[in-house]
């Protein structure tokens, strides 16, 4: 249960840092700004929390995991929700901090950070432009995230990987749909912007799991051969962990020697 509740927590700080900053600092940090409080949210929520549930806070990363064999079916559903739930409340708690300003806020016709295409789009870009951007830069978050925590990249530097390509992704999208490239993401201002926002969700949901699909089976391609059970990866990640630490620090003691 423990996984379940860290990652309902985990995709509420993603949200609530990246939609909140998006929300109600936008016009003093700007994109650029947008694109840090996200990369940097998940950045440090990569470290926090990745021991206990390996920080998905995003359900087309749980698909990618799922289809890599790194995670149990019977898991992936519960993160799944649990991301949603965390999402939501996330939304919700800040649109009661934007609704509690001088002039209020509504959802419906400010938006709540919410992800859209055509009229609904920042800079007025079509279905295509936002479909394809979406499954493009999915893909590269997905396969990021796949190749930073394999037992074989370098360790200790994951969360840096992962929170510096996500705010790139965003760098790149936030002018054509605000940028989900995380379904949970955008199901949760959706939920309170309703009408247009969840009319136009099918997009970020279904591209999201293109890309992620994109990025296993490149992550599978280049690493062919029989890939390890998801649940003897679980149980040897730790132990993994700690053998290469200890690797590691033999190797700083011999150079101190030398």
């Amino acid at each position: 249960m423990r996984r379940y509740l860290v990652e309902v927590l985990g995709t509420f700080v993603l949200v609530l840092g990246g939609v909140g900053t998006a929300v109600l600092a936008r016009d003093y940090v700007g994109v650029l700004g947008v694109a840090l409080a996200f990369g940097l949210a998940l950045l440090v929520l990569v470290y926090v929390i990745g021991p206990i549930s390996g920080c998905h806070v995003n359900p087309a990363v749980t698909l990618g995991m799922l289809l890599c064999r790194k995670i149990e079916p019977r898991h992936a559903l519960g993160y799944v929700a649990a991301q949603c739930v965390g999402a939501i409340v996330a939304a919700g708690t800040v649109w009661l901090l934007a609704d509690a300003g001088p002039v209020g806020y509504s959802a419906g016709v400010q938006g709540l950070g919410a992800n859209g295409y055509g009229v609904h789009s920042p800079g007025g870009y079509g279905l295509g432009g936002v479909f394809l951007v979406e499954i493009l830069l999915t893909a590269l978050l997905v396969f990021t995230v796949l190749g930073a925590t394999d037992v074989r990249a370098p360790f200790g530097f994951a969360g840096l990987a992962i929170g510096l390509v996500l705010a790139l992704c965003h760098l790149v999208s936030i002018p054509l749909d605000a940028t989900s490239v995380n379904p949970a993401r955008s199901l949760g201002p959706a939920v309170f912007v309703g009408g247009w926002a969840l009319g136009q969700l099918w997009l970020f949901i279904l591209a999201p799991a293109i890309g992620a699909a994109l990025a296993a089976a490149v992550y599978l391609g280049l690493h062919p051969g029989q890939q390890v059970s998801a649940s003897t990866a679980e149980a040897e990640l730790p132990q993994e962990s700690l053998r290469r630490i200890a690797q590691e620090t033999a190797r700083l003691i011999r150079g101190g020697v030398e």
